[in-house]
Parts: C-alpha cells; sequence; structure tokens
C-alpha cells in the first residue's frame, strides 16, 4: 500500500505570487495523458462550490463559487506563437499546480520543467499530484510516476490516487477539490453528499408530479431510472471514498462510527441488489464495501463480525476471479480477504485454518507474478505471502518449514531492494524479514547464523540512519533488533559485546520517547529492552548495574499497562519485572524479599496467554526454578525440590523446543539429579553454540 500524503490543507506558500492569478489551477500531463487530463479538466470548471463555503477566508482570498478557469496547455495555447513565454505567463498567473502522474508523466521532460518552473515562483506548498497509473516513488522505470521534480527532498507532493485501487476517481476528484478550497476533506464529502441528496430529493418530487398525468408517466420511468443509477454512482462514490481515505479514518477511534455508518449505508444498497446479477463493477464495489466494514469492526474488537464480512467480501472476489481469471487485480483483491481469513483464524488460535488460508495466499500471488512478472507489487506480494505462511508455521513450532518460507520470501525481497535501493519502503519490509528469518534459525539451534541475520539488519538499519534518513521507522525497528542481537551473543558466551548492543538498544528507545513521550509501542519496547539488559546483568553478577535497568524498566511497564490495560504487552513486561526484582534481591540476601517477589512473578506468569500455548509454560517453569532457588538459599531444601519438581512437570514432552527452553531443561535436570540426561542436553546445546546461563 503506497503511503500518500492526503489532501487535506494545501497552504499557500509566503512567496508565492497572487496579485496577479488568472487560473485556479495549470494543469500538467504528458501527451499520453490526454484523455484523463480533459475529463480532470471539466470536472475542475463544472465543479460547484457548496454554498456554505463560499466566501470563506482562503490564503489567496475567499473561497469562490467556482473553480475556473483551469489552464490546460494544449486546449489554451493551440494558437499561441511562444510556447515558452506563454506557458510561463500561465504559470505565473494560476493559484494551484495539478500534476497527473503516470509513468509517461515521470518520463516527460515537459511535465519535469513545468513543475520547476510553477514551484521556482510559488514554492512547493501549491503542488497537488494525481495519481493515474504506476507506483509513486518507487524508482523503477515504466512503474514510477512521479516526475524527478517530486521525488526530490523536500519537494513531497500533497497526493490523490485516482485508481480504483487508490481512492478512486471520486475520491480523488474531491482531495483536489479539498487542497484548492483549503478546507477539510470530511467537509467537501458530506457537501458533496447532501448536493447529491438535495438533487435526487428533487427527481423524486417532480417524479411525483409527473404521475398526476397518463403523459407524465414515460418521464416517471425516465426519473426512476436516473434515479436508481445516481443511488448507484453515490454508493460507488462512498466505497471510493471510503478506500482512500480508509486509513485516517481507522487511525483515531473516535472517527469509526462515521466511517461504520457510511459502510452500513453502501451495504444496505447492495443488499436490495441480485447479488448474482450484479455487473462486475458492482460485484468489485460489493466485495471493495464489504472489506472495508470487515476491518471496521476487527478494529473494533468484534473478531467475530470482521470475519462474518470477510467471509462475504471473500465470496465476492472469488466471483470477480472465476469471471476474469487472469487479470492480476482481481486475484490481488481476492488474496487480500484470503490473508484476512487466514489472520482472523490465527488470532484465535486455529492455526491449521490459518495455514490453509496462507497457502492459498500464496497460491494467489504466484499466478500473480505469473501473469504480470515485471510488476514490483505483485512480487511483492510474494514476499508477503510466504512471510505470512511462514509466521503461522513457526507459531506452529514448525522452525525448519518457517525458515524455508522465510529464506525464499528474503531472496525475493533482498533483489527488490537492490533493485530499488532509495525505496525505503522495500527497506523496512526487508528489516522485518531479517528479523524473522534470524529468529526462525535461532530457533532451529543456527545460533551463528542468526546472529549474522541480526547483524545484518541492524547494520542496514544504522547505514540508512547516518546517511541522513529521518525515517522513524527504522529508529523503531532498531530497538528489538538491537535487543535480540544482544540475546543472542550472551548465548554464545560473548557477554561484554552482548552488554553494549542491548545498552545501545536502550539509549535508541530514549531517544524515540524524548520525541513523542506518548507513543505506546516505543515505551513497550523501552521496558523490554531495559529488563533483558538487566537479566542479562544479573546472571553475569553484576547486579549493581541491573538494578538501576530493573527499576527503570519495570517503571515502564507500569506505564504500559496504565495506557492499556487490554493489551498483552504488559503482562510479560509484568512478569520481567518480577523476575528481575527477585533475582536481584536474592542476589543481595534479601530472601524474604526475593521469595514475596518470586511469588508475585508466578502468579503474573500463569496469567499469560501466547499463541504458541507452549510458551506461557517455560515462563511458569521459570518462577518455580527461581521460586525453589530463594527457598533453597533459605535452607529449606525439601521445599526447594518440590519447587523444582513442579518446574520440570511444567515443561512440554516430545515437542520442538528453542535453545533456550532447551537450557531452562538442562537448570531443572541438574537441580533434581538427573545429571546423565542434563549432561546429553548440555552437549547439544554447545553444538548450537549455545554457552550461557539463564
Amino acid at each position: 500500500m503506497n503511503r500518500l500524503t492526503p489532501i487535506v490543507r494545501a497552504r499557500g506558500s509566503a512567496g508565492g505570487k497572487t496579485g496577479g492569478r488568472r487560473y485556479w489551477a495549470f494543469l500538467s500531463y504528458a501527451h499520453a495523458d490526454a484523455r484523463a487530463a480533459a475529463r480532470l479538466h471539466s470536472a475542475l470548471e463544472r465543479f460547484r462550490v457548496p454554498p456554505a463555503l463560499i466566501g470563506r477566508p482562503h490564503p489567496l482570498g475567499t473561497i469562490p463559487r467556482k473553480l475556473s478557469p483551469v489552464f490546460r496547455d494544449r486546449q489554451e495555447l493551440a494558437a499561441a506563437s511562444n510556447l515558452s513565454r506563454e506557458i510561463g505567463e500561465a504559470l505565473d498567473a494560476s493559484s494551484y499546480l495539478v500534476v497527473l502522474c503516470s509513468p509517461a508523466a515521470a518520463r516527460s521532460k515537459w511535465v519535469d520543467q513545468e513543475i520547476r518552473e510553477f514551484q521556482r515562483r510559488h514554492g512547493t506548498d501549491r503542488t497537488l499530484a494525481a495519481i493515474l497509473d504506476g507506483e509513486p516513488g518507487c524508482g523503477e522505470d515504466g512503474r514510477e510516476c512521479f516526475p524527478p521534480a517530486l521525488r526530490e527532498e523536500g519537494s513531497e507532493p500533497i497526493a490523490a490516487d485516482l485508481r480504483a485501487s487508490g481512492d478512486g476517481w471520486r475520491g480523488g476528484f474531491l482531495k483536489i477539490v479539498a487542497g484548492m478550497l483549503d478546507v477539510g476533506l470530511d467537509e467537501i464529502v458530506q457537501r458533496d453528499q447532501q448536493r447529491r441528496q438535495k438533487r435526487m430529493a428533487w427527481i423524486a418530487a417532480a417524479s411525483f408530479l409527473g404521475m398526476a398525468s397518463t403523459s407524465g408517466l414515460a418521464l416517471f420511468a425516465l426519473d426512476q431510472r436516473n434515479a436508481a443509477r445516481e443511488e448507484r454512482r453515490e454508493a460507488e462514490g462512498l466505497v471510493e471514498f471510503m478506500l482512500g481515505d480508509l486509513k485516517s479514518k481507522l487511525e483515531p477511534i473516535g472517527k469509526l462510527d462515521a466511517l461504520d455508518g457510511v459502510g452500513t449505508r453502501i451495504l444496505r444498497y447492495y443488499a436490495k441488489q441480485d447479488a448474482a446479477a450484479l455487473d462486475d463493477a458492482g460485484l468489485l464495489q460489493r466485495s471493495r464495501a464489504l472489506s472495508l466494514t470487515a476491518q471496521v469492526a476487527y478494529q473494533r474488537g468484534d473478531v467475530g463480525e470482521a470475519e462474518r464480512l470477510y467471509r462475504q467480501a471473500m465470496a465476492g472476489t472469488a466471483e470477480a476471479v472465476r469471471r476474469k481469471p487472469d487479470e492480476p487485480q482481481r486475484l490481488f483483491d481476492h488474496a487480500q480477504n484470503v490473508f484476512w481469513i487466514g489472520e482472523l483464524a490465527r488470532s484465535k488460535g486455529r492455526l491449521d485454518d490459518a495455514v490453509r488460508a496462507h497457502r492459498d495466499y500464496q497460491r494467489l500471488a504466484d499466478e500473480m507474478v505469473r501473469l504480470d512478472p515485471a510488476d514490483a507489487k505483485w512480487r511483492l506480494e510474494t514476499v508477503y505471502a510466504r512471510q505470512n505462511l511462514g509466521i503461522v508455521l513457526y507459531e506452529l513450532r514448525r522452525f525448519d518449514d518457517a525458515a524455508e518460507r522465510f529464506a525464499r520470501a528474503h531472496g525475493a525481497l533482498a533483489a527488490l531492494v537492490a533493485a530499488n535501493p532509495v525505496n525505503d519502503q522495500y527497506r523496512s519490509e526487508y528489516s522485518t524479514m531479517l528479523a524473522w528469518l534470524a529468529d526462525a534459525r535461532r530457533d532451529q539451534g543456527r545460533l551463528a547464523e542468526a546472529t549474522g541475520f541480526r547483524q545484518r539488519q541492524v547494520d542496514m538499519l544504522q547505514q540508512r540512519l547516518t546517511g541522513g534518513s529521518a525515517n522513524v521507522e527504522f529508529q523503531e525497528h532498531l530497538i528489538p533488533a538491537r535487543r535480540a542481537l544482544g540475546i543472542l551473543l550472551h548465548a554464545q558466551g560473548r557477554s561484554d559485546r552482548a552488554i553494549a548492543t542491548m545498552a545501545e538498544g536502550v539509549r535508541a528507545a530514549e531517544r524515540l520517547i524524548a520525541v513523542e513521550p506518548d507513543n505506546g509501542l516505543w515505551r513497550q519496547y523501552a521496558a523490554g529492552a531495559r529488563l533483558e539488559l538487566a537479566s542479562t546483568l544479573t546472571a553475569l553478577r553484576r547486579t549493581s548495574a541491573a538494578a538501576g535497568h530493573a527499576a527503570a524498566g519495570c517503571a515502564l511497564a507500569a506505564e504500559v499497562r496504565r495506557r492499556d490495560p487490554e493489551a498483552a504487552a504488559w503482562r510479560q513486561l509484568a512478569t520481567d519485572c518480577l523476575m528481575n526484582r527477585a533475582r536481584i534481591a536474592l542476589a543481595g540476601g534479601d530472601t524474604a524479599g526475593a521469595r514475596s517477589l518470586a511469588d508475585q512473578a508466578l502468579a503474573s506468569a500463569r496469567g499469560e496467554r501466547n499463541l504458541d500455548v507452549h510458551r506461557p509454560r517455560y515462563r511458569i517453569a521459570a518462577a518455580l526454578r527461581l521460586a525453589g532457588d530463594i527457598a533453597n538459599r533459605s535452607g529449606d531444601r525439601a521445599a526447594a525440590e518440590r519447587a523444582w519438581a513442579d518446574a520440570l512437570g511444567q515443561l512440554p514432552a516430545n515437542i520442538t523446543e528453542r535453545p533456550r527452553e532447551l537450557a531452562e531443561r538442562v537448570e531443572l535436570l541438574s537441580r533434581v539429579g538427573l545429571n546423565a540426561e542434563a549432561a546429553r542436553l548440555t552437549d547439544q546445546l554447545k553444538g548450537m553454540g549455545y554457552d550461557a546461563r539463564i
């Protein structure tokens, strides 16, 4: 999904020339896009500004009744004797520049020169980009749609996506209008809908009066047909608006009601239609509406309703694919619904169902690439498909199968990154892929390979940030990446470097929190980094240094819980906090305090939940082992042996264990006197390169 700057406000540049304005906009486009340019030109000049907005203050004066005239060079300059001079005068006399973006426009030196000349006169804030085709910012020849002037640093345009897969024509058009009028998109959409509703009311009234005479029956039938067409156009326009503005609507939870209401209206319209009789456009619109309302239900936490709606949407996209199986975009739309069915099954713990759905998702992605191998969007979809299937297999502890999927996805994504070195979206996805591949290799017992992948992730992120990138996502990825690298280094006995790596992760988290103190995810990452560092320091008997990090980590964990009591993360952080405090108290000789903290840690561990149902049992076992160690230090050997035996009983049998889990089993076997078995497993760990106490 492309990240486009939403048109909400288009601020006038302080240095802009407004006194000689003749045109509301200058339309810049490539010759190949002349038809779309004519359509947009006509729509802008015919658009009637809602009466409630007319006369409002505007950076260039007041809002007018119409956004005309709009300059379109091939129409305006048919008889011009000096093209360059006339273009310059038109640019100078235009309030806004609207650039129709496509691969053809990206190659056009004239479009690029018009952008540069307009921005030289008026600054960059009044440039509006309208995407017709291609991919913005991808950098690929034949796919990139932004001309070079729009890709330069500091020239990021306000963008509307006119494609069916983006805002849609109506939604994108209204974004352009909102930008030119300097009003919120919500307001212009609401006013536009009100105008349409009034027009429909007038048609209905006229139709009623026409029924009074026999001669008016034909007119009534015509009006009814026009009203039905208008109702369909309204439903399609609402879907386009929802799709284009969905992400910004879902971010603030308070706006879900408005979005849900629009979705309900659309579905009410389609409920009156025979789904089997819908044409292709209607079928796809209905499915998109269902998908969008399913996302609203998911964001509300109503997983059951979300799954019901996604299944209906999936049935529609499946029918669309059946009608035209060789159209990649239809396969893509269907794949998104299949993905969500798999993701919802995964979230409910139905991992076998999730595997089946994600295998189907992978099949669809592979078919997209077979049909159109040159399209980077479809190739990226195969990466997502293999990664998502790998994640489910990983949660099933099928680490070999998961690693194979991650490795294949890694290869495809590495090729995309190499071909598009300045594409930060690809690099962000590559960072995530390296993390999953590292974890899978670690849990296969291939610690050296896992360390290499984690180091590569850290180096890539750090290189981009050192090179001047301000991408906050890269800074965010660095926190868990450094923590995970530190854990791997400590597991291999490289303790000093492990501590230095974890400490840098802590500092990275502090820098982010200083920028945005209310960011809950960053606080969660910071708490985890602090507590992991404290645990490592305690294992190395550096308890004085550990105590400070444990205190800071516990404070952050408490803040995570306070801000979101329903979040699953705080429970694990709480257990880690209590375990750290108990170990530090024990190291300091406070056995009574340690015992109390260990009891609390055990209660917290028992409350943890995880899609991997075995993982909480190892957490409980670790808390029981600590309780036994405290009892043993207090001189109560019988209580210690009971706690250790209970801990060993927690560990599941006949499953594939991670190295750290295997190390937990070794610690417990040693404590209960099963030394031969402990020695055998210790040799197995050493063969993996594992050389640390936990």
